[in-house]
């Protein structure tokens, strides 16, 4: 039954994705068009070469070298114009790809180079994804998008943004996240801006246990109180070779805190060796809430059908498996309960059951 399983069916089915950057997935022919609006040299003004470039930059094997590559679409990022026409191309090429629920994030103190507010910036990116979600419904496709607005943990806004998160909470803002580089930047650093989301009854993730390991993790559920983690996958180094699980790993499971797993990013940062390597397998087996996501869809040449057909191709999966990741996803989605709820029943586990009859 696997072997019948093609990338195009792939594409069809509906998925549903919690980690993905807006900064890391623009058009090629984007950048090249806002770069030549506001005078940013680029690798490349060709936007086939100019795709390959960030692919390949990204491909180091180093977190570091890998963040580097945003600073180009940060860049043609400035403008409330430029802010929503990529939040509006990030719904349509999201909903062309069968994702039927997304939450996309991005860092609003990034985008303030042109004197726009943290505010304006937040209002476009909102304006730009409900654009793209109505032209998806007239294109008879359906995505819902939900805003994370994530920090930087080298900086120090987070109760900034956190604040600026929960002010627009009732306008597509559903989370909030930290990025950047792990190492030297505990969660701790911005303990403050998480308790003050706890108090508002607000949703947060944090990258963490990707390029640093378990203490990461530890601090960011510990500590921090996540909901979830941000790619999460060195849990792994808690796992004996048996499959006994250590402390932590084990509360992790138990408490069915979801793992924000980006396989092909993974591979790229060095986090794991290979696809093949990747303990997405693992962690299935032992039935963590694994979640399958694209985290940078330029930097990676990557898409949810391509994430699939690459678990598809390395493990085996068939539809089971691919819905078993679809549904942890959808539950542990930032939105309310009877929301995702209704995804699940209406759209997601009736697409599957036709597939696995």
């Amino acid at each position: 039954m696997v072997a019948t399983i093609r990338y195009e069916d792939i594409v069809k089915v509906p998925k549903a994705l919690l980690h993905d950057h807006l900064d890391g997935g623009l058009r090629p022919a984007t950048i090249v068009d806002l770069a030549a609006e506001v005078g940013h040299e680029l690798p490349s003004t060709d936007p086939e070469a100019l795709g390959r470039w960030f692919a390949d930059a990204a491909d180091s094997g180093s977190l570091e070298r890998y963040l580097e590559t945003f600073a180009h679409t940060v860049a043609v990022m400035q403008t409330a114009p430029a802010l929503r026409r990529v939040a509006r191309e990030c719904a349509l090429d999201l909903a062309a790809d069968g994702v039927v629920y997304a939450e996309v994030r991005f860092a609003p103190e990034q985008h303030l180079e042109q004197d726009l507010s943290l505010d304006e910036v937040v209002e476009a990116v909102l304006a730009g994804f409900a654009e793209g979600t109505a032209q998806a419904v007239e294109a008879g496709l359906t995505i819902r998008v939900g805003t994370l607005l994530t920090a930087m943990r080298h900086a120090a806004r987070s109760q900034e943004i956190a604040e600026l998160a929960v002010r627009h909470r009732d306008a597509g803002v559903v989370g909030f996240d930290i990025a950047g580089a792990e190492a030297g930047f505990p969660p701790t650093r911005h303990l403050d801006a998480f308790e003050y989301l706890q108090r508002e009854n607000f949703h947060f993730t944090i990258h963490a246990g990707e390029a640093f390991g378990l203490p990461s993790i530890w601090q960011a559920i510990q500590w921090c109180g996540a909901d979830r983690l941000g790619h999460g996958v060195r849990i792994v180094d808690d796992i004996a070779s048996d499959g006994t699980l250590g402390r932590l790993a084990a509360y992790v499971r138990d408490k069915r805190i979801p793992l924000e797993l980006c396989p092909s990013s993974n591979v790229q940062t060095g986090a794991v060796a290979s696809i093949a390597d990747h303990p997405i397998g693992l962690l299935r087996d032992l039935r963590f809430r694994a979640t399958v996501n694209t985290d940078n869809r330029l930097m990676s040449g990557t898409s949810m059908s391509r994430e699939m057909s690459l678990l598809v191709e390395t493990f085996g999966y068939g539809w089971k498996e691919l819905q078993w990741f679809t549904i942890n996803a959808m539950k542990s989605a930032f939105i309310p309960f009877d929301e995702r709820l209704r995804i699940i029943d209406e759209v997601i586990k009736p697409a599957y059951a036709k597939l696995m009859a």
